[in-house]
């Protein structure tokens, strides 16, 4: 299996991409060993953390292949080719940016560009995105997605924004791949305290409401 294909796979059959906003790169490490204690292994990290990639390229070498590091809120191409030297192994986009999914694709890295409409989401979808980050979806929630996936039945959707312990089942069974999940995972509050082992919990519970919402179709 290709480098690319274990991302994929990964990310589709844990379910979860965990987004952290760090305030220091320090914070960063303790978080995501927390998270791998919990049983997350895909963790986006946002270029909108100090020295962002230099934290990649950190986690990169303490997680080794128990985790797998993706870059998010990258807005262009350079900035995605730099977080790619700096061991990215996905990118995440909030916006659709045809340079940055060509790019992608030349180096082989899987990519979710951030779309909200229909006709984004397909455009996204045939320049080569792998998996299109549905955001924000915090004001319309999991009815939005169902009704998306009544006629893109063959795309990946990841859902950002407004996914909570309360709504990931409902998610799930609106027909979502993985859920982008930030604050309820890696609260304000968890960060400012270092209470790493509510970060642990969080993460062990939502990855038990996925599997349960699979399994219960």
């Amino acid at each position: 299996m290709s480098e690319k294909s274990k991302v994929i796979h990964e990310i589709t059959s844990t379910g979860i991409v965990a987004i952290i906003r760090a305030t220091n790169s320090e914070q960063l490490i303790d978080v995501v060993n927390a998270l791998r204690a919990g049983g997350v292994t895909c963790i986006e990290l946002t270029m909108t953390t100090p020295n962002a990639l230099e934290v990649a390229r950190q986690a990169r070498q303490m997680c080794g292949s128990s985790a797998f590091i993706g870059v998010g809120t990258v807005l262009d191409a350079e900035t995605a080719r730099a977080a790619i030297l700096a061991g990215a192994q996905y990118i995440i986009t909030p916006i659709v940016d045809m340079p940055t999914i060509e790019l992608c694709n030349r180096y082989s890295i899987p990519v979710a560009p951030g779309a909200l409409t229909p006709t984004e989401i397909v455009r996204a979808h045939q320049a080569g995105a792998d998996f299109i980050k549905v955001f924000p979806t915090s004001t319309l929630g999991p009815t939005y997605l169902k009704d998306l996936r009544g006629p893109l039945p063959h795309i990946k959707l990841i859902p950002t924004g407004g996914v909570t312990l309360d709504t990931a089942a409902d998610f799930i069974q609106a027909g979502a791949t993985a859920l982008g999940i930030g604050s309820s995972l890696i609260s304000k509050q968890a960060l400012a305290n270092r209470d790493f082992e509510t970060i642990r919990k969080n993460a062990a519970e939502f990855l038990k409401r996925v599997r349960e919402a699979r399994a219960a179709g």
